[in-house]
């Protein structure tokens, strides 16, 4: 695509990484293509607990501090791999995190790339990616089940394809802040946790029961250290079972402290959690009728790491989601196609001096293609609805900063601008958003010019903080709307600082 920043193919022994910054550990792997596949060179975990770190959805600023020192051991490790072929993923302490900007901008600064802190349903795909991976390539329907530091992943699916995606906020280290918050044991907080889980996830019981799936399996480190010790202990063969969970809950609530426990099997890192653990998986078993679990190695990094390989290999599931959303709520497609056309314009005449790259560009095609989603609702305040849509749907392929980049896009390209609009956005990051709303702004102005016909050939130049158009002699003397929503352009943009010169 003409002036459009292009990939380039990964040649043989190329280098990828994925970081997942969960609310317990963060994670760390690296991997080399070869003969087409992924092969793990490296895999690093520290825990680091950020999860403990809220309060009032709030990130105190020790946890920030942890997190940060872990991502500038784990950078030393990435130096050798390309930015562009690594990508970090932050989950529920960073979704819950009402600071979160405070991490994410200062992680970016130490590895060079942006932190995605992504949905549960997103968080849910990702994992399935990867233990699908792991497994054999089978036909059987799989219920998968990851249990972190703040959320419960459950995904049913079949192959590499999920098909029912769930997430709940059980997670081992809420439930350890919340129910053994002194590091005592008690039988009563013990059977408050396992309560507490099971109403959660009677939620779901009814989609997830197991009549509708083969198999189950867990992905997380806490139930891979589990089934470790039920194995050592001789109380299972293979997997997780229900006697094996009840004998663990009897010998864990033997103790009287957290820091007291010692089993082998049961590593110091995930002593403060395991009874948190214990609970949450033995409610599920009850819950959705688990007889037995196997683990599986694979899990939300290795996910990860598949699909950032698929983003670049042009297999990206955000484009399927793309041209899903517009079936869904029935865009005009030839409407779409001429703002998408008139974007790639502006796009192409801007990209150097606004310093846009590859994923500005996939920004601005998908606001361009979505942009009238909302026109299912109400002709309107169409935008409106188009960007609640985009904010608040399950949108595969799509990190939460990306949709709300989509929202704000969608609900700036008409009406009024103001400050509100960006109130999602850090500082830093709005003045390149303000640009891409050039853009759009500008694209869909000309869009009702392009169905009548052939739009004429006009300069475009811009600077850091301005755009100028220049038309040909007497063109806007023949078109008075056009010339009219341009005039209201430049009112509209200059509230924002931006300059926008007609000629």
């Amino acid at each position: 695509m003409e002036g459009i920043p292009q990939q380039d193919p990964l040649p043989e022994g190329s280098l990828l990484a994925a970081l997942d910054l969960g609310s317990n550990s963060f994670h760390l792997i690296i991997a080399k293509i070869e003969h087409g596949e992924l092969r793990t060179v490296e895999t690093l975990a520290e825990k680091v607990q950020l999860g403990a770190g809220l309060n009032n959805a709030i990130l105190s600023e020790e946890a920030i501090e942890r997190g940060l020192a872990c991502l500038t051991r784990f950078a030393q490790l990435i130096e050798s791999v390309d930015v562009q072929r690594i990508r970090v993923v932050g989950t529920n302490a960073l979704r819950v995190a009402k600071n979160r900007w405070e991490f994410t901008w200062r992680a970016r600064q130490i590895l060079g790339t942006r932190v995605d802190v992504i949905y549960g349903a997103e968080e849910a795909r990702l994992v399935y990616l990867g233990v699908a991976h792991a497994l054999a390539d089978d036909a059987q329907s799989r219920l998968v089940i990851d249990i972190g530091g703040g959320s419960t992943e459950f995904i049913i699916g079949e192959k590499f394809e999920p098909q029912r995606m769930e997430s709940l906020q059980i997670g081992c280290v809420s439930y350890n802040a919340e129910f053994f918050p002194d590091g005592l044991i008690s039988r009563l907080h013990f059977r408050r946790a396992y309560n507490r889980a099971r109403i959660e996830s009677l939620h779901i019981r009814h989609n997830f029961h197991r009549e509708h799936w083969a198999e189950s399996i867990g992905s997380s480190g806490t139930l891979q250290t589990i089934q470790t010790i039920l194995t050592l202990q001789g109380w299972t063969e293979d997997g997780i079972t229900r006697s094996g969970l009840k004998e663990l809950e009897n010998v864990l609530l033997e103790f009287d402290a957290m820091s007291d426990i010692e089993i082998e099997g049961l590593g110091a890192n995930r002593r403060g959690t395991i009874l948190s653990g214990v609970a949450i998986i033995s409610a599920l078993f009850d819950t959705l009728g688990i007889e037995s679990m196997r683990t599986s190695k694979g899990a939300l990094r290795e996910g990860v790491l598949y699909d950032l390989l698929g983003r670049l290999t042009h297999e990206d599931v955000r484009e399927r989601t793309s041209n899903a959303l517009m079936q869904r709520y029935s865009v005009d497609a030839d409407t779409a196609a001429l703002v998408e056309r008139r974007a790639r314009v502006l796009f192409t005449a801007t990209r150097k001096s606004w310093h846009l790259g590859a994923g500005e560009w996939s920004l601005l095609q998908w606001a361009a293609r979505s942009h009238e989603i909302g026109m299912a609702i109400s002709h309107k305040h169409y935008n409106r609805h188009s960007a609640y849509l985009l904010r608040n749907a399950d949108l595969p392929g799509f990190s939460q900063h990306e949709q709300e980049q989509l929202a704000i896009l969608v609900l700036a390209h008409r009406g009024k601008l103001n400050d509100e609009v960006f109130v999602d956005i850090p500082e830093q990051e709005r003045p390149q958003l303000l640009r891409l709303i050039s853009i759009l702004r500008l694209a869909a102005r000309f869009k009702y010019v392009e169905t009548l016909e052939q739009m004429p050939e006009f300069t475009i130049q811009a600077s850091e903080q301005s755009l100028t158009l220049g038309f040909p002699e007497d063109w806007l003397e023949q078109h008075p709307l056009t010339a009219s929503e341009l005039e209201q352009e430049q009112r509209a943009l200059a509230k924002m600082g931006m300059t926008l010169e007609v000629s």
